[in-house]
């Protein structure tokens, strides 16, 4: 077997409540409408109702909220549970309909820290009902982030029933623990190629949660443009499309606090030294020449001194371990072609392949002053792996054989072949993105370790503010399972997972994700008119 789950073993259930109807057989976990599958499932075939008051209870919970990061995500869940109908049943009484009632959540968190640290625990068991509480459901955590996928998923149990008009949860008792597969579980958004308002990358946000995704990779800047304020080198500004095509430096903060309050850390990328045309609209001197604007003047100390000022800039905003500094596809004639250079390169005896070399190990010395951890594609390790600091993750988008050459050399990496995971191959078919195994070919437990995660990449030539939900969801779905749920337990033939998608893919639309059919690539159209659960 390829790959190694992380697997659940030797927990003991909270209780023995297991009915005839415990989850064995694929099929019958098939039959279960969660995204992305748990670890380990047990359901019975009573009925539940959510109370009017359906409410938090915290006692016994070393986690005492400071900030209102559990009662924020509380009331998100109960808020998405609500969206789609009025409820209008009286779920304390009548409405029931002899069913009993569930009158809240009773949430233990072992954790009273609500740092959002990459790799923390994000583990969580969730009881409907608990033994000790019938009608209560009980959901236990190490740290706050563990108990907001642990409400995710309970927000799944919720259906609405359209003849009482009251919220319930099917198949009680429910016993469900879980825990991620991978600690790296990705997505790529590109504000450079189109402007992304806030809202819409709030709402991209948001969506990443009910999926269960945890890094935002914002490609902040690239050669067409460069939206985001940079207050020690405010000029850089002037590469932003528009005046009113910018971020703020609060703008960026905000974003970061409101990702962050969900569990979701943001990785910040400047790409350099290629792809970074945009710079030299407020600064000049960072082209080689007028006439040949890109890759950024490795000769120049000002080139370094402006990328030191970005990531002093950037330590301020984006408290993720990572930051990412490019590093592909860099055309190096500009150096070769522009005599200045030319001579620079002569006198420091460097070839176009060395100066490329010098620039990107100078970029990472400066990340790692400002204490960053280092991520750079994989094009920086196909070149001069060996010279890479080990505080160094390869990511991987080019080539297969990749992964195993960089885990084998004790580095770490991501994954995101472009021929799988970029959402913007409209061609490529979800079933594509589910089937797509971080580990292949990996058979070494230390090398299998160094694989973080993965990543979908939402690259933004050819959409915006207008089509990007459609061209994500659901394909970026798929990939999700594939990186959270344990590997004896993923689909070895896709199709065998498209109703619980479909399913899925409803629930987001139900909650005002504009998730596109399943049938078909990327952001297809509905083919004819029928239900959202049979597209």
């Amino acid at each position: 077997m390829r790959g190694v789950a992380t697997k659940i073993a030797g927990v003991a259930p909270l209780f023995m409540l297991f009915i005839a109807g415990a989850i064995s057989a694929f099929e019958d976990i098939e039959k279960l409408r969660i995204w992305p599958l748990p670890a380990e499932v047990n359901h019975g075939g009573r009925r539940m109702v959510l109370s009017e008051g359906f409410k938090l209870v915290t006692e016994g919970s070393k986690y005492e909220d400071p900030s209102g990061i559990l009662k924020e995500g509380f009331d998100r869940m109960l808020g998405i549970v609500r969206l789609s109908h009025v409820v209008s049943g009286d779920g304390n009484s009548s409405g029931s309909g002899g069913s009993s009632l569930l009158q809240g959540l009773h949430v233990i968190i072992s954790s009273s820290s609500d740092e959002l640290e990459y790799g923390s625990d994000e583990s969580y068991k969730l009881v409907v009902a608990s033994r000790e509480k019938p009608s209560y459901a009980q959901l236990e955590a190490n740290s706050v982030y563990g108990a907001l996928h642990g409400l995710q998923t309970f927000s799944q149990l919720c259906h609405f029933n359209m003849k009482k008009k009251v919220i319930e949860i099917l198949m009680t008792p429910w016993n469900i623990t879980d825990q991620p597969r991978l600690s790296y579980r990705g997505l790529l958004i590109d504000t450079s190629r189109h402007y992304l308002p806030l809202p819409i990358i709030k709402n991209v946000i948001d969506s990443m949660t009910y999926a269960k995704l945890n890094v935002l990779h914002w490609h902040i800047v690239d050669s067409q443009s460069f939206p985001l304020e940079i207050l020690s080198y405010p000029k850089l500004w002037n590469g932003a499309y528009s005046f009113s095509q910018k971020y703020t430096f609060e703008d960026a903060t905000a974003i970061v606090k409101y990702a962050q309050r969900r569990g979701i850390h943001v990785l910040a990328e400047i790409d350099v030294p290629g792809h970074a045309l945009s710079w030299g609209k407020g600064y000049p001197s960072l082209w080689p020449s007028k006439n040949c604007q890109e890759p950024l003047d490795v000769s120049s100390d000002f080139t370094f001194k402006v990328i030191d000022g970005i990531l002093s800039d950037f330590s301020k905003i984006f408290k993720f371990k990572f930051v990412h500094l490019g590093g592909d596809e860099v055309n190096t004639t500009c150096w070769s072609t522009t005599p200045r250079i030319a001579q620079w390169l002569k006198k420091h005896r460097k070839t176009e392949a060395q100066a490329y070399e010098y620039f990107v190990l100078r970029a990472q010395k400066i990340a790692l002053s400002h204490g960053y951890e280092i991520i750079n594609w994989e094009e920086t390790f196909n070149n001069f792996g060996g010279k890479l600091s080990p505080k160094t993750v390869v990511h991987n988008w080019l080539g297969t054989g990749v992964v195993e050459k960089v885990t084998a050399s004790g580095l770490r990496c991501i994954v995101s072949n472009q021929d799988k995971w970029y959402l913007d191959h409209i061609d490529t078919p979800w079933q594509m993105f589910y089937v797509n195994e971080p580990l292949e070919n990996i058979n070494d437990q230390k090398q299998q370790s160094l694989v973080l995660g993965g990543e979908v990449c939402m690259w933004g030539e050819h959409i915006d503010a207008s089509d990007i939900e459609q061209t994500i969801w659901p394909r970026a779905a798929a990939a999700a399972e594939r990186l959270w749920t344990p590997y004896a337990k993923l689909a070895k033939n896709p199709n065998k997972v498209t109703t619980r998608l479909a399913h899925f893919r409803c629930l987001l639309n139900q909650r005002g994700v504009a998730a596109a059919p399943l049938v078909g690539g990327g952001r297809v159209v509905p083919f004819e008119p029928g239900s959202c659960l049979a597209q």
